[in-house]
């Protein structure tokens, strides 16, 4: 990975980012596992990467490839994607976990003609979705091998993937990656970002944090999504800082606190979900007898109750700092600042980072401070469009601006206030609902660890509010007693009409707890499922 001045300037902006990091501080811990099982240095990495790049390529793969990578928080995600990019390929980060037809589904449409993985994935990688090749990290991590994963029983190695080279090459137009949106509608969309928008997300990140070398993070969200990808690794290598990757290659609550403190971390950054998880175990697993000096907690990709916010400052003494974002706009779009900055706003995720925010009324005119409309940016990070989705790209990007379906309002200082997405809001007789707001007074009850409120249908209303909520554990409550709790914050009519006592939410692949499926488990109950 390593290379001359001039050959270094001509690489895209992202690898640029991290060869700078390598020639600025090559001896220090760049990432690894934090039990410590590895761990490599810029330089190491860099050589690494160089020798799993050649390799690559020897294969057939070339610029003009997408490569899959079908793994999660591993080593092998990180020199994958640095050698696919070093020859000038795109990378399409897939879920693991999902079944072989989506697994299927994804790569075609991606256009990805190979995949790789690591050996603990092999035997849940379907076999026939595409040729794969698995990556073997020697003893000592300083040496790389690619080998061919057999497509079957009996089945020869994988050849060289067919070359995409009808849709022209990576390299050329600067395609770094290929993400897909969460899907929560329908169909997944495919979100094509390129160098030139990471690199620009990342100096959003780095510079509004201050991140540096001497800076660690354990990466708790998962890399195949933005979240994790841009904001917990890139931002990361690009800050010359040290990344580390969960042991189990996941967040898991119980080894959390000791990886952090393993690691020497110093910021983490996280959905709310993981958050509120952490919470409710700090009593026993949080070492509060030598509290972790962690520099900032960070939440993005789903509101963060201000109820929560205040929590986690007081249990683990350590700034919450709220973002935004999507993977339209490679990952990060606004931030509250840290407090050597300024004050942060509650409830707000900030102000922008490195991209412009327009509100739009309902009647498309531009809102004014503190008047509700859809929230509009655009900006070096923002995608272009969807792939291979005029029509979509036609209902979502607008002379450069990108309608985000969230609905918000800035005050007069700029800080944006969301205040729900608009395919989400509940029509309840002509009353707008929005079920963030009653998700936040939920919260705000020191019984209720998780809140998540939905739509069901109503013969008189057309829709009518119900939700469901995670008690804290210790804590008890009754349904009569949250719904007295909710008429101090809201609205009679934004008042759930039943609440469900659950053990647990079905949560999407970011890790938020996913209101449509919890919605229809609900419904397809029926009256065997009882309200608190």
């Amino acid at each position: 990975m390593a290379a001359s001045t001039a050959a270094a300037r001509s690489r895209p902006g992202m690898l640029r980012l991290i060869e700078d990091s390598i020639g600025r501080t090559p001896d220090r811990a760049a990432f690894g596992v934090a039990d410590g099982s590895m761990r490599l240095s810029y330089r190491q990495t860099g050589k690494v990467v160089r020798t799993l790049a050649d390799q690559l390529a020897g294969t057939g793969i070339t610029s003009n490839d997408r490569i899959a990578l079908y793994c999660d928080n591993r080593p092998e995600f990180v020199l994958a994607l640095l050698a696919a990019w070093t020859i000038g390929a795109a990378v399409v980060p897939l879920n693991p976990r999902l079944t072989g037809t989506e697994v299927r589904s994804r790569l075609g449409v991606a256009g990805a003609g190979a995949v790789l993985l690591p050996p603990a994935l092999t035997a849940s990688y379907p076999g026939d979705a595409a040729p794969a090749w698995v990556i073997d990290i020697a003893a000592g991590s300083t040496g790389v091998t690619l080998r061919s994963l057999r497509q079957g029983s009996g089945a020869g190695p994988a050849g060289p993937p067919a070359p995409d080279r009808d849709r022209g090459g990576a390299r050329d137009r600067g395609l770094a990656l290929l993400m897909f949106t969460t899907g929560s509608t329908g169909r997944p969309k495919v979100v094509p970002l390129t160098h030139v928008n990471l690199a620009a997300s990342v100096a959003g990140i780095v510079s509004g944090y201050h991140l540096g070398p001497d800076d660690a993070t354990l990466l708790a969200m998962p890399m195949f999504h933005g979240h994790g990808l841009v904001a917990g690794l890139l931002a990361t290598l690009a800050s010359g800082g040290a990344a580390h990757l969960p042991a189990t290659g996941r967040f898991s609550a119980h080894l959390f606190w000791q990886e952090i403190v393993g690691t020497k971390s110093t910021w983490y950054t996280a959905v709310p979900a993981v958050h509120q998880i952490l919470l409710a175990r700090a009593a026993a697993e949080y070492p509060a007898a030598t509290p972790v000096p962690l520099r900032f907690i960070r939440s993005c990709s789903a509101p963060l109750a201000p109820a929560v916010s205040r929590r986690l400052r007081q249990q683990f003494g350590a700034p919450v700092i709220c973002a935004y974002g999507m993977t339209e706009t490679a990952h990060q779009a606004t931030s509250n600042p840290l407090p050597r900055d300024g004050a942060g706003k509650e409830a707000s995720v900030g102000l922008p980072t490195g991209l412009d925010i327009r509100i739009v009324t309902a009647g498309g005119g531009p809102a004014a401070a503190a008047q509700t409309g859809e929230v509009w940016v655009r900006g070096p990070a923002l995608t272009s469009g969807y792939l291979d989705d005029p029509q979509a790209t036609a209902d979502s990007f607008v002379e450069g601006w990108f309608r985000t379906s969230d609905l918000g309002c800035q005050d007069s200082d700029g800080y944006l206030f969301l205040s729900g997405r608009m395919k989400d809001m509940i029509n309840r007789g002509g009353e707008k609902i929005a079920p963030q707001s009653v998700e936040a007074v939920l919260l705000a009850d020191p019984a209720v660890l998780d809140a998540l409120a939905f739509p069901v249908p109503d013969a008189t209303y057309g829709e009518e509010i119900n939700a469901a909520v995670i008690p804290r554990p210790g804590h008890h409550a009754t349904q009569a007693e949250l719904q007295r709790h909710c008429r101090t914050e809201l609205s009679a009519f934004e008042i759930p009409k039943k609440i469900y006592f659950l053990d647990r939410f079905p949560r999407t692949g970011k890790g938020d707890g996913d209101r449509r499926a919890l919605a229809a488990m609900l419904t397809a109950r029926g009256s065997s499922t009882r309200p608190a």
